[in-house]
């Protein structure tokens, strides 16, 4: 039995043929490890309270907002579960 995150391979060559056909390329990526870019704006309180944390704890800012986001959605689905 072929596992589902695996992705059946094919040259760059015939993924931009396909595409360029217009067919449908999604099955030849995993969506679940995507990343996507996002600006969000801070107000300057938030953004020295943050800096603060994240020096305390000796990870960068970004980690410390991933970590944080991570948990939150984390929390909210176990009370889903609940």
């Amino acid at each position: 039995m072929k596992s589902e995150s695996k992705k059946r391979s094919v040259s760059a060559k015939t993924l931009d043929k396909k595409f360029d056909q217009g067919d449908d390329v999604s099955e030849h990526f995993d969506l679940d490890k995507a990343i996507r870019r996002i600006n969000v704006d801070f107000p300057v309180w938030m953004l020295k309270a943050l800096d603060e944390e994240s020096e305390r704890l000796g990870i960068n800012r970004q980690a410390l907002i991933k970590v944080w986001i991570g948990d939150q959605i984390e929390q909210m689905r176990q009370r889903k579960k609940v």
